[in-house]
């Protein structure tokens, strides 16, 4: 529908009011509600927010060292606008209109360095190159039966799962949580974040979601919006869900896992699939691995934004080390999935369930394209076995200040996304590990309190 037919069709609803987000660096929806009358004023001019949204960091504490926004700039208003091709109904709010908004319009720096936007241009330039990209995004999380206080109160520490035992595709432990579990699927359909499927995962408590895949920008806000969801219905059934990549050693991580495809204009041709190679595989496929094969070590922070990325980032962890690929092998950075033509699909593992899906996204479908344009050759054989045992494959960096220097000094990225881009994405991983540097953990104690 166009802005008319929004408007003519909440006020047919009689809708009183409108929620919408945009997603910050971080993938942290922030937004407003805000009254029906507003929203018809605002969807041509836009909505102010104080652009010191782009200078928190997850904790709302002020990023002093980017540029975009700070004390030198008075933190004035940028214009945040609404995508109405996203409008949807919340379900468990008794169904109050919901739209996705960015900064991609008349906003100064804001457009800059917003997350959507970003992925928004990458959209337009595979369709300029004639393709149609097709994603999708699964996510595992772990439930705890807690709330935010008892969170704070037991300052995360001995907190109660949702179920107890190592226990993957468990049809007897969802059951004993069933009205939560079927919440899940049920509410998010009606979300439209409709979901391929839902199941257990090897670990207490832990929940693995795949969502029907779609147009790429379609794809990343189902995936933004199925994590904030899925927090928000936990809460209603007094579940607490984290999302962090890994929150126990002991236990695996959460993977954030991205397929994609690429298909012609009119949707009805899989350009990865050819019948005629042993593989199935195309040569657009070939040259769409070997392109992301070429950026990853590059772009690291895309897909690994946090210091706890990289905990799930370990040998034997059912987690990428490498830069590999192969078919149907899990222990390998990409994946290729190559069953049939409406099948055949590139698995990116190397995101885990804390990755912003528009950055995730926006850098699998930049390199492959890239590979692409460049006509990049793949040298680098399929591998067979467990890509752990194999030393001679150039390893990925193993921490986000390694990973974001990397980022940083390379001219490659800046090819990418832009320079003012890169410049503020920079200075905020930068801004993580620094703040991370400030604490002392329990592990620390542990080791040198009294030893040392």
């Amino acid at each position: 529908m166009d802005i008319s037919q929004v408007i003519e069709y909440l006020k047919n609803k009689n809708a009183d009011k409108v929620k919408f987000a945009f997603a910050d660096i971080d993938g942290i929806l922030r937004g407003k509600l805000i009254h029906l009358d507003k929203f018809i004023a605002g969807l041509e001019s836009g909505y102010g927010f104080c652009d010191v949204a782009f200078g928190w960091d997850s904790g709302d504490k002020l990023n002093t060292d980017v540029e975009v926004t700070g004390w030198h700039s008075g933190f004035p208003d940028q214009q945040c606008f609404i995508d109405v091709a996203t409008m949807r109904f919340i379900p468990w709010q008794d169904d109050v209109p919901f739209f996705m908004a960015d900064f991609g319009k008349l906003s100064q720096g804001a457009a800059e360095v917003c997350p959507r936007s970003l992925l928004k241009k990458v959209r337009d330039r595979c369709t300029d190159m004639g393709f149609h990209s097709e994603f999708a995004q699964e996510f595992e999380w772990f439930n705890f039966m807690e709330s935010s206080e008892s969170l704070q109160t037991k300052q995360f520490k001995n907190l109660k799962p949702l179920s107890s035992g190592m226990f993957g595709y468990s049809v007897l432990r969802p059951s004993q949580h069933c009205e939560y579990y079927y919440d899940l699927f049920d509410q998010l359909a009606r979300f439209n974040i409709p979901l391929e499927g839902l199941h257990t995962e090897t670990g207490p408590g832990v929940y693995e979601a795949a969502i029907i895949h779609d147009e790429v920008l379609s794809a990343a806000d189902k995936a933004v919006l199925l994590k904030a969801s899925v927090k928000e219905l936990a809460t209603k059934h007094g579940i607490t869900a984290t999302f962090m990549a890994k929150w126990n050693e002991q236990l695996p991580g959460c993977s954030g896992h991205i397929h994609q495809s690429l298909w012609d204009l009119q949707k009805e041709t899989n350009l990865f699939f050819n019948s005629g190679d042993p593989r199935n595989m195309s040569e657009l496929l070939q040259h769409y691995i070997a392109g992301q094969l070429y950026c990853l070590p590059y772009i690291m922070p895309f897909y690994a934004p946090t210091i706890n990325s990289y905990k799930r980032l370990v040998e034997g962890a059912w987690a990428p080390t490498t830069v590999s690929w192969g078919i149907e092998n899990r222990t390998t950075a990409l994946r290729v999935i190559n069953q049939n033509h409406k099948l055949t699909r590139l698995e990116t593992r190397i995101p885990g369930s804390d990755s912003n899906p528009y950055l995730a996204m926006a850098a699998s479908l930049a390199s492959g394209l890239y590979g692409v344009e460049n006509k990049i050759p793949l040298h680098i054989p399929a591998i067979e076995g467990n890509a752990y045992e194999q030393l001679s494959i150039e390893k990925l960096p193993s921490n986000l200040y390694e990973a974001t220097m990397i980022m940083s000094k390379s001219p490659l990225p800046v090819e990418l996304f832009g320079s003012a881009f890169i410049n503020h994405f920079s200075k905020t991983r930068f801004w993580e590990c620094k703040e991370q540097s400030r604490y002392v953990s329990d592990w620390e104690l542990k080791r040198y309190f009294e030893i040392i």
